[in-house]
């Protein structure tokens, strides 16, 4: 191979002396590195002939085991710039199909499913956000502007997949079949919340609808997903694992490390992120460099599309192919939905503190993922205003009916503070502590008043 020897290197080395530039070629490692060096070749003709046969030879492959698919160059490149992933989509703003071949062909029954799920999911977040304000729930979080990622996701997915939540899935929760009355029952943590009262509102689970439990802590589930995975994969279930976050929980180590947990045991899980512009208060412009977080995936060796997460159908093709793959395919599978947080992030947050009512109204204005589907409906011929005012008027009333009865139910009964941590016979610590606090209820009622608590 033909090399240049630059006196900067030589000096590197401890060289001395000056060697022409055109011809030099590396000896053997057992070579006496600066005094014994190869020399020029006399002819230009010939150095000229060597370039052009060694420009002609396929690149040769690097040996390393690092990074098994590097071939060698000889131009020194520091990479930075990379081409923008594209967002798919098939919708256009106005619900036209943009590529026939695209719609994906859904029946009338589903896609009225998925759209009354929105409004359904729209008219409860109303409800719940004010009955924070008021003080009769102690936290709240809305999906306003996401409702296409939780109905174009779900719609695409079977009972048999496990679903991690982090905490603005509620949308996914429903259309899989959690009913009214069970998110008013959890939202007040009363006796019949299947949670037992132990977790704060909007921490949703259900065992027989697959859906893990959410929990607090930012990103936890990621890893866990990746762990059910493998699971899932031994097990030879025909079913994928399904983990939610956002752009935020990206920037924690727990995505890090389930990715590359996945992708190294050819685990079936699809990680959907839904990039919605902001980590609480923080933009995503502040929240990382490079193409958003797609374009992580190629880095852990997993398949990886971008998506327009304000267009149910095209959430839904996306999903329906990524679990195909998964499952087929035996591989993770990394989906980034784009969209735009409307709402606050939490009733603890106020977001004109770090952007503008401006900006809210005209992302409102301009692709509201509801209206776009809404559209999409009229021009199938499946919808009409009239059932919308009517359904919209009945799913409120329904709401409204199990808030109320879920306000009037007690607490779970003050033993349950003692339940399901052991399986079995409870242990002899925990029948202390259990009769501990029972002796002080007893002795002092007014401070430890049960009055509201199931017996």
């Amino acid at each position: 191979m033909s090399a240049v020897w630059s006196t900067s290197l030589r000096r590197a080395l401890g060289c001395s002396g000056r060697t022409p530039v055109s011809s030099f070629r590396v000896r053997s490692a057992k070579s006496v590195l600066c005094n014994k060096y190869a020399t020029a070749t006399a002819s230009s003709r010939a150095a000229a002939a060597v370039a052009h046969s060694h420009s002609e030879q396929t690149p040769q492959k690097s040996l390393f085991p690092g990074a098994v698919g590097s071939h060698y160059t000889e131009q020194l490149d520091f990479q930075r710039d990379y081409a923008a992933i594209s967002t798919y989509r098939v919708l256009d703003q106005d619900g036209n199909v943009i590529l026939k071949d695209q719609d994906p062909g859904l029946s009338k029954e589903t896609c009225l499913k998925m759209y009354t799920s929105m409004l359904t999911l729209n008219a409860m977040d109303l409800i719940l956000y004010e009955a924070q304000r008021q003080g009769r729930i102690s936290f709240y979080m809305t999906s306003y502007g996401e409702e296409a990622t939780h109905m174009g996701s779900a719609a695409a997915l079977t009972l048999d997949d496990v679903i991690y939540g982090q905490y603005r899935e509620a949308g996914v929760l429903m259309y899989r079949g959690f009913t009214i009355e069970q998110f008013m029952n959890q939202c007040y943590s009363n006796e019949q919340d299947l949670g037992k009262g132990r977790q704060m509102p909007v921490h949703y689970g259900s065992k027989a609808l697959n859906f893990q439990t959410i929990s607090s802590p930012l990103g936890t589930q990621l890893p866990q997903a990746a762990g059910s995975a493998y699971a899932l994969k031994r097990s030879g279930k025909d079913a994928c694992v399904v983990c939610y976050f956002g752009e935020g929980a990206a920037s924690e180590g727990d995505f890090h490390a389930a990715l590359n947990i996945a992708a190294t045991t050819e685990s079936p899980v699809l990680f959907f992120c839904r990039n919605n512009g902001y980590a609480i208060s923080t933009p995503s412009k502040e929240q990382y460099r490079g193409d958003g977080i797609a374009s992580r995936g190629h880095g852990y060796g997993m398949d990886t599309v971008r998506v327009d997460g304000n267009d149910a159908l095209a959430v839904y093709n996306v999903v329906k192919e990524a679990r195909r793959r998964a499952i087929a395919e035996h591989r993770p599978v990394l989906i980034e939905a784009m969209t735009y947080r409307v709402s606050h992030h939490s009733t603890s947050d106020d977001s004109s503190a770090y952007r503008s009512k401006d900006e809210v109204s005209d992302w409102q204005k301009k692709d509201s993922p509801i209206i776009r589907f809404r559209k999409y409906l009229d021009k199938k011929g499946w919808w009409s205003e009239k059932e919308e005012q009517a359904f919209k008027k009945e799913i409120r009333s329904k709401i409204l009916k199990e808030f109320a009865k879920a306000e009037t139910i007690k607490k779970p009964s003050v033993k349950e503070l003692f339940t399901d941590v052991y399986a079995g016979e409870q242990p002899l610590n925990l029948r202390e502590q259990e009769e501990e606090l029972k002796r002080l209820i007893a002795k002092f009622p007014k401070e430890y008043d049960t009055s509201e608590y199931a017996k």
